[in-house]
């Protein structure tokens, strides 16, 4: 997979997968400027997250992913940045 596009319904599944959702949370509603903390996924569930991508995708993200990366958006974006892609709009 390591040059698939990274999307939003990738880090859905995978979040769903690793972290599973909070029930008070609609992953499916426009979550794409939604804070991470906010969709109910602390710096753990992030972890998480970020090594099932980097297992999936071949890829190694910067520790620093965990703490500076706030949105979905922007998550994408990052992965997107270490697959040589570009975020699709």
């Amino acid at each position: 997979m390591d040059t698939e596009t990274f999307t939003l319904d990738s880090l859905k599944r995978i979040l769903r997968e690793g972290a599973g959702t909070d029930e008070s949370v609609d992953l499916d509603g426009d979550i794409l400027d939604t804070d991470f903390e906010d969709l109910g996924y602390e710096s753990l569930a992030l972890l998480e997250t970020c090594g099932r991508i980097e297992r999936e995708y071949g890829i190694t993200l910067d520790d620093s992913v965990v703490g500076d990366v706030r949105t979905p958006r922007r998550m994408v974006e990052v992965v997107n940045e270490h697959l040589g892609q570009t975020a699709p709009a």
